[in-house]
């Protein structure tokens, strides 16, 4: 079993695709699909079912699955290993963060990752299902680290270091017949509509739990993944929010109320893997975050 096969054969597995895997690999679609039929006489079973229609693992395949990244994660730091004795730091780092999520500056993190060690390679995505997304991603070997919220009670094979919290205050339009008012309950904010994230993303968790420990029914009207697009709708009055107080300071024709009987509040962490050893590039972006944590 060679290492090339165990690469093609985890680029059809997450790709579900022979010939996106080809893209991916920058190599012919007949290339790929030796390289599995290789592997798969080796071990002797279908790692794959093909049909016209699409691309499935098999048992044998989804068993194989975790071994081939454990694998292949291990002879990337062999890799690293030599080359730190060389004095060139290389790799590649798969990160993970929110669209709109300004607790670290992440651009001038990567920058500066990139600055000291230019011939590290960083692959970067955003996420598209929020913190759950992200945690999944972790999980399954897609990403090395995620800037993502997680739930009081996180998933047993996911480190997490907390690296801010940020309170959650409840937002009016200023014409909303609550602006006249100063404070609330949750119960009177039954009959609203809200502005919120899609459920998956940790702010939204978190005031969900709050109606549900209250008992109160909340309807949310619309679900936006950007923190300003969702103080702009209730700044033209379609719908409350509970958001973030950066979001609110640059938002103009914002009331902000006070929730007495509830504390909300939204925490960010860093997140990588328990139960794989980090490879040096990761290191060596980890040693970097603290210096972009923005005080908010």
């Amino acid at each position: 079993m060679e290492l090339r096969q165990l690469e093609h054969f985890l680029a059809v597995a997450e790709e579900l695709s022979f010939t996106r895997a080809a893209r991916r690999l920058h190599v012919v679609q007949s290339g790929v699909s030796a390289a599995i039929r290789s592997l798969e006489r080796e071990l002797g079973c279908a790692l794959f079912e093909r049909t016209s229609q699409q691309v499935r693992l098999t048992g044998a395949g989804a068993a194989l699955l975790p071994e081939a990244r454990a694998t292949l994660n291990a002879a990337q730091i062999a890799k690293d290993a030599v080359r730190a004795a060389q004095d060139t730091l290389r790799g590649t780092v798969n990160v993970g963060a929110m669209a709109s999520v300004e607790v670290v500056d992440l651009p001038a993190l990567l920058g500066q990752l990139h600055a000291r060690h230019p011939a590290i390679d960083v692959r970067l995505r955003l996420a598209t299902a929020g913190s759950a997304g992200l945690a999944h991603a972790l999980l399954r070997g897609d990403l090395d680290v995620a800037f993502l919220s997680l739930p009081e009670r996180k998933p047993a094979e996911i480190d997490a270091r907390e690296l801010a919290t940020v309170p959650l205050v409840l937002v009016v339009s200023a014409a909303h017949p609550l602006a006249r008012r100063e404070t609330v309950a949750l119960a009177d904010l039954a009959g609203e509509p809200f502005v919120d994230f899609p459920p998956g993303y940790g702010n939204r968790e978190v005031v969900d739990r709050a109606f549900a420990a209250a008992g109160v029914v909340r309807r949310v009207a619309l679900e936006v993944p950007d923190i300003d697009m969702g103080a702009a709708l209730v700044r033209h009055g379609l719908g409350i929010a509970f958001l973030p107080p950066f979001a609110v300071a640059r938002t103009p024709g914002l009331h902000v109320l006070d929730v007495h009987d509830t504390t909300l509040r939204w925490s960010m962490h860093l997140g990588t893997s328990s139960t794989r050893r980090p490879s040096s590039a990761l290191r060596a972006l980890l040693e970097l975050v603290d210096l972009h944590v923005i005080a908010l």
